[in-house]
């Protein structure tokens, strides 16, 4: 047989045999390769690597161990030349991290991020204090892979009965002390945002089968942003936060399902609970996250996280992060959006201060107080005229009255008050009653760290004729007084009542009068046609 032949008998049999090998055998088979098991001393010596390495912008110290002595970290990262007065505080954990190994390793490559030299690192460093409890139930995660500590409880999603829920504090905080630690972090710091981290791991695999107890490369799952299955409340209650997350997982090349969103559900309530298969996310009554512990003490943002590749995890997670060093789109200052503490149709109850640190402090009274607040405004509402009023005090509430006379009367019991100024704003308008909330239960006490009210006039710059605190007009100012800028449609009107004033004032009411420039009419009238065929149906 001569070369050439040979040559392409081969080719043909190669070609012929490629043509009948099963697919399958082309498929990846990625899971062959064991992922690197983390020990205890790995990880402890490469926190003391970074600490020494980036002295300047990584700590960390011990907050409390395990019942088997194992340590819970603490890892911050912040640039300590800067003063953190005026710093956005974010936490991030992952309180399944036992099982879930995708959390804790992703939070370990996002430290890796936040110490490097991108222009994004540095300015979090300056803008922000990171804090990252990376493995926060150290039995789960280097001695069982379940997701309880040793006294099977489990440190994300305890009982009811393992929480003090009236009081919100742990019922027997030496069961959890793990949890204890972590929760001792949330009140020292009572950060702006907590990002719980969880993702891929053991918990699929019964004990029975954990053999060799290795994850293996390739296994991943599906991903979802700022959300948990399990519970949807565990998210941003501003979806653009949700969003930007969203679109850091897609710029680097990560999806992400949006829940009830990509199901086309509505969401669960119990009025609708015949249909509750139609609908989305059931909640677990026996339940209570932890990670509501912040948000019900602090008002902190909270948001979870299904991580499937540490990749897309700490794109994710960086989205976020970028938002609290940049203004929020309605805001005149720099960070996340978590200073609104109550609402009443568009008006804004918000914490005081203009650094990070003093808008905490106000935020942490006041999200706890205004469940003793009654609030309410000059109704209906009228273009040219916005008003809000808001009792913190039992001599507050006892002067609301929905006839709108017989509250300007009731004025004159409390102290400090120009009745005359607010009696003739009432005078002049035609509202017919005063809309209030109703009367907190329980007897409410003076604000003792400021308070921010916070109108939206809904035109482009209005001339403001009128703007007044309990009939004593305010100025422009940005401690005393009022700021205003145009932001998503409305003229932001910022009210600020510092706390020296505000431990006086039981009763809160604002009045505005404005003149827009814009010129809007309203209501309908049918075609001409219309108008002139129904008038000639009436001529004889």
């Amino acid at each position: 047989m001569k070369p050439l032949t040979s040559v392409l008998l081969l080719l043909c049999t190669a070609a012929s045999l490629a043509q009948t090998t099963d697919p399958l055998d082309q498929l990846p088979q990625p899971w062959r390769e064991p992922v690197h098991r983390i020990s205890f001393a790995e990880y402890e010596a490469t926190l003391k690597h970074w600490a020494a390495k980036h002295a300047g912008v990584f700590q960390f110290e011990k907050r409390g161990e395990s019942h088997d002595g194992q340590p819970v970290f603490l890892a911050k990262i912040t640039d300590n030349s800067l003063p953190d007065e005026d710093k956005q505080v974010v936490l991030v954990s992952a309180l399944h991290g036992g099982p879930e190994r995708s959390g804790t390793t992703t939070i370990l490559h996002l430290i890796e991020r936040l110490l490097d030299d991108s222009e994004f690192s540095k300015e979090t460093r300056r803008k922000q204090i990171v804090l990252l409890v990376p493995i926060a139930n150290p039995y789960a995660f280097f001695t069982t892979d379940r997701f309880t500590n040793k006294e099977k409880i489990d440190l994300y999603d305890p009982q009811l009965s393992y929480w003090d829920l009236p009081k919100l504090k742990l019922a027997v905080p030496q069961r959890t002390p793990e949890l204890a630690a972590f929760l001792g972090i949330v009140d020292e710091y009572q950060p702006e945002m907590h990002l719980d981290l969880h993702g891929t791991g053991l918990q699929a695999f019964p004990d029975e089968h954990m053999g060799d107890r290795t994850m293996r490369q390739g296994q991943t799952m599906f991903e979802v942003s700022a959300c948990s299955y399990s519970n949807c409340g565990v998210r941003p209650w501003d979806p653009r936060v949700t969003e930007a997350m969203i679109k850091a997982g897609i710029e680097a090349g990560y999806g992400s399902d949006r829940a009830e969103a990509d199901a086309q559900r509505c969401f669960y309530n119990p009025d609708h609970d015949f249909f509750r298969n139609r609908l989305w996310n059931q909640p677990r009554p026996d339940r209570f996250r932890t990670m509501f512990y912040g948000y019900m003490k602090y008002h902190t943002m909270i948001s979870t996280t299904e991580i499937g590749w540490e990749e897309s995890g700490v794109a994710r997670v960086s989205g976020i992060l970028a938002l609290g060093n940049k203004q929020w789109v309605d805001e005149n200052f720099s960070g996340y959006p978590v200073t609104r503490v109550r609402a009443r149709a568009g008006r804004f109850v918000t914490a005081y201060g203009q650094t990070a640190s003093q808008r905490r402090k106000s935020r942490a009274e006041l999200f706890t107080k205004q469940v003793n607040f009654a609030d309410g405004m000059l109704y209906p509402e009228f273009e040219g005229r916005a008003t809000y009023i808001c009792a913190v005090t039992q001599r507050g509430m006892d002067a609301l009255d929905d006839d709108p006379a017989r509250f300007v009367e009731k004025l004159r019991a409390l102290p400090d008050m120009k009745v005359d100024v607010i009696e003739r704003f009432v005078k002049l308008g035609p509202e017919h009653r005063q809309s209030a909330s109703a009367r907190a239960l329980l007897k409410g006490t003076p604000i003792q760290n400021g308070v921010g009210i916070r109108l939206r006039l809904p035109h482009r710059d209005p001339e403001v004729l009128h703007l007044a605190l309990n009939g004593h007009a305010l100025k422009p100012s940005a401690t005393e007084g009022y700021e205003a800028w145009y932001a998503e449609g409305y003229t932001q009107v910022q009210i600020h009542v510092p706390p020296e004033k505000a431990k006086k004032l039981d009763l809160y009411v604002i009045t505005c009068a404005y003149k827009p420039k814009e010129q809007r009419s309203y209501g309908w009238k049918p075609p001409v046609e219309v108008t002139r065929l129904l008038q000639s149906e009436k001529k004889p």
